[in-house]
């Protein structure tokens, strides 16, 4: 893939993600020696060189739960993206492909699942668990997400199969399995990353309306959780706002970047919004290079006169 069908939007989004990831995965290891069990001050001490970030509802290390936090809602959004994109893909090629009975009650199931409010299963089978790891909390996500993924990739698949390099692979004898895995998935690569992208960030920004109920993992801490205590310890009434803002601005940090790099790689994948784009700037550019040879000529004739 030429770099030149990278977009601006592309790297900037790129770049949030790494920054992002970079500051949950590494950032415990290279800015501070805390745990989550330490305890540097008392009860929200505003922000100092102890505790750059101020401290929280048990004297805890604001910064280092950030970054800890970080990690876990990233460990969340990738487990149940992978596992919710590999769902929706298996249930939607399959459906697509095979068509008739198998693909009205695949659909049929996959509707139903729509029919439910998302949140509604989420918060009864997260009430029904006995312990909330976040591994636990990231698989009850995915299998309460992937019912979008397997409608559209149901989509795209059944657009493929009447395709001829199929009807040549069915014809040499290749069974539905290696059809589907060699000839039909290669040609959806490029939407399965673009929705495993997007099942990251929703993944994310579930799992923090989980923990803002306090259904979120009972073990270690994510942006959710942060969230969730600053609220119940009234960091607000107590003007403390290192408690709540930086987890804040975080969740919006990851919900962003994941959604740019999202639409960028839609542009990236089809060419014909690049076109679209590509003509959109050249009609600025030739809009402003206009406007300027006006400018131009009106001051040379007032000048002239």
């Amino acid at each position: 893939m030429k770099l030149s069908r990278f977009t601006s939007r592309f790297y900037v989004a790129l770049g949030i993600v790494f920054l992002v990831a970079f500051f949950g995965t590494l950032g415990p290891l290279l800015f501070t020696g805390k745990d989550l069990t330490t305890v540097v001050g008392g009860l929200y001490d505003a922000p100092s060189g102890k505790a750059w970030l101020g401290t929280d509802n048990l004297g805890h290390d604001v910064f280092t739960y950030l970054m800890y936090g970080t990690r876990s809602s990233l460990i969340v959004g990738v487990i149940s993206g992978l596992i919710a994109t590999f769902i929706g893909v298996v249930v939607g090629t399959v459906a697509g492909y095979v068509g008739g009975a198998v693909e009205e009650t695949l659909m049929a199931a996959t509707n139903i699942m729509l029919a439910i409010p998302q949140i509604v299963v989420l918060v009864l089978i997260s009430v029904a668990l006995d312990s909330r790891s976040v591994t636990s909390v990231a698989i009850v996500i995915a299998v309460t997400s992937w019912p979008w993924t397997a409608r559209a990739v149901r989509a795209q698949a059944s657009s493929v199969r009447t395709r001829e390099h199929l009807d040549i692979a069915r014809l040499s004898g290749a069974n539905t399995v290696s059809i589907i895995v060699f000839d039909v998935l290669p040609y959806m690569l490029s939407y399965v990353v673009m929705v495993f992208v997007l099942q990251i960030s929703i993944a994310i920004l579930s799992e923090a309306a989980l923990s803002l109920l306090g259904l979120g993992p009972s073990e270690g801490t994510s942006l959710g959780l942060m969230l969730h205590w600053a609220l119940a310890w009234e960091s607000v009434r107590n003007s403390a706002w290192w408690a709540f803002v930086p987890p804040t601005i975080m969740l919006t940090m990851v919900a962003f970047g994941f959604l740019l790099l999202q639409s960028s790689l839609d542009e990236v994948f089809n060419p014909r919004l690049r076109r679209d784009s590509g003509r959109k700037r050249r009609k600025r550019i030739a809009s402003a290079r206009t406007a300027a040879e006006a400018a131009e000529a009106a001051t040379t004739s007032g000048s002239g006169a």
